[in-house]
């Protein structure tokens, strides 16, 4: 009998650091997400986009290139960029890691449909992820 009861507390002290022992490390490899660049090389014009999400945004939520009229998101840049410019002038009312950098858009220019087109679903993804209102007649829960 006092066999038997050792054998039992030996058994349930093993089974007591067996189960508190540490699981092995999860050494999956995360990939990074690489930035969007934008681009309009007849232009030499240039943006580069490191906001983490975005590349899913634009992959997964955004629609499709050829949606939206190139005048419709023309349209909605020039009141999102003027927007953003006027927050990013502006850090003692706007949060600086938000607004970090001026965006140089001309309304003169023709900067083509795929430049237009992810600036626009930038300043979508930032309005969602920032929870954010840039303006220009969208409800603030809009998606795309």
């Amino acid at each position: 009998m006092k066999f038997l009861k050792q054998q039992l507390i030996l058994c349930t002290v093993s089974i007591f650091f067996w189960g508190c022992s540490s699981l092995p490390a999860n050494n999956k490899i995360i990939k990074k997400e690489e930035p969007v660049i934008i681009t309009n090389e007849n232009l030499a014009y240039e943006i580069i986009i490191i906001d983490a999400g975005f590349t899913s945004f634009l992959n997964s939520i955004a629609k499709p290139e050829g949606h939206y009229s190139k005048n419709y998101i023309e349209a909605r840049n020039r009141v999102w960029v003027s927007e953003w410019n006027n927050r990013a002038r502006n850090h003692s009312q706007f949060n600086a890691n938000i607004y970090e950098n001026i965006v140089d858009y001309q309304s003169t220019i023709d900067y083509g449909y795929e430049v237009n087109y992810k600036l626009f679903n930038y300043f979508l993804f930032a309005q969602q992820k920032y929870k954010i209102n840039l303006g220009g007649g969208f409800r603030g829960n809009r998606i795309n």
